[in-house]
């Protein structure tokens, strides 16, 4: 390898470690936007997780309200059931049929 290349790629390696570092400053302060999503979207997923270890809560909960409301614990049970299967409905409808596409 002639001198004139290998000083010309050592310029080549400057020139992208700088753009390395340009970029990797840019993504760090596009991150710092988004933390405040993400910390939400965290806490919103751990609540989740811990309605799932403790199906207890929603159920003693829904139980109180059908006691003391027991007519709008109905007409919320009828929305959240229709609701429910609305979203099977459409869930079904969104997949692709068994076998049409196939990759390769």
């Amino acid at each position: 390898m002639s001198r004139h290349r290998a000083a010309a790629l050592a310029r080549r390696q400057q020139l992208l470690l700088l753009r390395s570092h340009e970029l990797r400053g840019r993504f760090a302060a596009d991150a710092l936007r988004w933390q405040p999503t993400l910390a939400l979207a965290d806490r919103l997923r751990a609540g989740w997780h811990w309605l799932l270890a403790h199906p207890e809560v929603p159920l003693a909960a829904t139980v109180v309200l059908a006691v003391m409301r027991p007519r709008r614990a109905l007409r919320w049970g009828w929305r959240l059931w229709s609701g429910w299967r609305t979203w099977q409905r459409l869930q079904a409808r969104l997949q692709p049929p068994p076998g049409r596409f196939t990759t390769r």
